[in-house]
């Protein structure tokens, strides 16, 4: 049977409650018009548990809901659905849920341990003719681009050892797919594994790199010489999670480690480099210089937001806000360090860029303006977006209406060879006074100037994490 979810939960409830039904709209009302020229579709993802958890629940374990918007002619279709993993089918045949957060056996079903399954809730992506529904601690599982129906588990013809990161990076040069997996050889492991897959989706690179400790690895950045890989201070622990403690905790005492590995060698040659305590879930992008530095810019948290300490206490009064800063590294110097600069004083989350320029020297950066992991603040705190000159400096930022949130900014080209920053920023926004959300498209270099074109949803879509944009026209592009 079915429970009732819990009611003193923040992220099940207004902005982060689960949407419980699925459901298709041929043509969403418009208001504006959509720009001729935007033609694909916009894939969503996020956590929507199917059924109430067991034990305490943590906003990263909903099972994944996509949503897909087809744009096509001014015209806007829309579809959502569960991805259907092996845990989501058993919850669903037992018609409740059996799993506790991050499949922590003190909660779950034997049957739910046994399947170490997916839950595919944190980003989706396309590559190689391929959609892939991620999440990091399993392999990636493709859906069908159209229906969003489950096709399954993708292992690089049996190649691919260990989980996937949700956050590959897409080279638009050569077009391949780099990416990494953390507690490679099993739950809360050392142990990280880097990936190349080739244009066509074939795993043509695979190496083990020990990490100074267990740790959260949610994300990295590559350039065109290096992949940089921070380790930060959250860490996991399985002797915490079987004794009732926090299976992933904050200490900060280990230190920020950073390692650079080059594309073009082996990880025998890595380098690492030491920093303060700090975390970052998302970073914006990174290059490399003409003098041979290593630019990484990072939306920095000064403590791991969402998580708390070892013995299961707030690890901070009030929750962090992470801001916009950029790290420089020599990997010719010989000492441990680099150095940090501040780009933008706004709280933020969810930095985009135009792809194109994925591990390129940039120009044009985007994100959320605000705490998105702050489900416990004041009903009249509203998520806008911002659009970052890293040239002059300049941020302009467009905020919506009071208690609204804007979802993360997408970035699609006006066409494939424009200009960088020439073309649209794509964003789902929740609506607090009528509780349903609309699909926003925004001039991306005149963002402060609000929506072009909405179109409106009839319910909420829930607050997520990621998504992207597929190009193309016709229902089965």
């Amino acid at each position: 049977m079915a429970l009732p979810f819990p009611t003193d939960e923040p992220f099940l409830k207004g902005y982060y409650a689960p949407l419980h039904m699925e459901c298709d709209a041929a043509n969403l009302p418009i208001t504006g018009e959509m720009p001729a020229g935007l033609e694909g579709w916009l894939y969503r993802n996020g956590p929507n548990p199917q059924f109430a958890p067991r034990g305490p629940y943590h906003w990263f374990a909903g099972d994944g809901m996509l949503h897909a918007f087809h744009v096509e002619r001014g015209r806007v279709a829309y579809r959502n659905r569960w991805v259907q993993t092996p845990k989501w089918q058993l919850e669903h045949a037992e018609g409740q849920g059996l799993s506790g957060t991050f499949g922590n056996p003190r909660y779950s079903d034997p049957r739910i341990v046994a399947l170490n399954s997916t839950v595919a809730n944190t980003n989706v992506v396309w590559h190689a003719g391929r959609l892939l529904a991620l999440e990091e601690a399993h392999a990636p599982f493709e859906v069908d681009p159209v229906t969003l129906a489950p096709r399954g588990y993708v292992d690089f013809d049996g190649q691919l050892v260990g989980p996937m990161t949700a956050h590959p990076k897409m080279d638009p040069v050569s077009g391949e797919m780099v990416f990494f997996g953390y507690a490679a050889n099993g739950r809360f492991t050392p142990d990280v594994r880097l990936h190349v897959v080739d244009r066509d989706g074939a795993l043509q690179r695979s190496e083990h790199l020990v990490a100074p400790y267990a740790s959260m690895v949610h994300d990295f950045v590559v350039t065109r010489d290096w992949i940089i890989l921070p380790i930060f201070p959250l860490t996991g622990s399985m002797e915490r999670a079987r004794g009732g403690l926090p299976p992933f905790a904050w200490e900060p005492d280990k230190g920020t480690h950073v390692a650079l590995i080059p594309r073009h060698g082996t990880v025998a040659e890595v380098r690492w480099f030491d920093a303060d305590p700090c975390y970052v879930f998302h970073p914006m992008n990174a290059f490399d210089t003409p003098d041979g530095k290593v630019v990484c810019d990072m939306m920095k948290y000064p403590v791991a937001p969402l998580f708390p300490l070892p013995d299961g206490r707030r690890a901070t009064a009030e929750p962090p806000v992470a801001r916009l800063v950029r790290w420089t590294f020599d990997p010719a110097g010989h000492g441990k360090g680099f150095t940090e600069q501040a780009l933008d004083d706004h709280a933020g989350e969810f930095p985009r860029l135009d792809e194109r320029f994925t591990g390129l020297p940039y120009r044009h950066g985007y994100f959320q303006g605000g705490a998105v992991t702050d489900a416990v603040g004041s009903r009249e705190a509203r998520n806008g977006l911002a659009h970052i000159d890293l040239h002059t400096g300049q941020v302009k930022l467009w905020q919506p209406g009071t208690g609204d949130h804007c979802g993360e900014p997408v970035f699609v080209p006006r066409s494939a060879d424009a200009a960088e920053g020439d073309g649209w920023l794509l964003s789902v926004i929740f609506r607090a006074e009528t509780q349903c959300s609309d699909l926003a498209v925004f001039d991306a270099g005149q963002v402060e100037q609000g929506p072009l074109a909405l179109a409106h949803l009839s319910h909420r879509v829930p607050a997520g994490f990621h998504g992207n944009w597929r190009p193309g026209t016709g229902a089965a592009a």
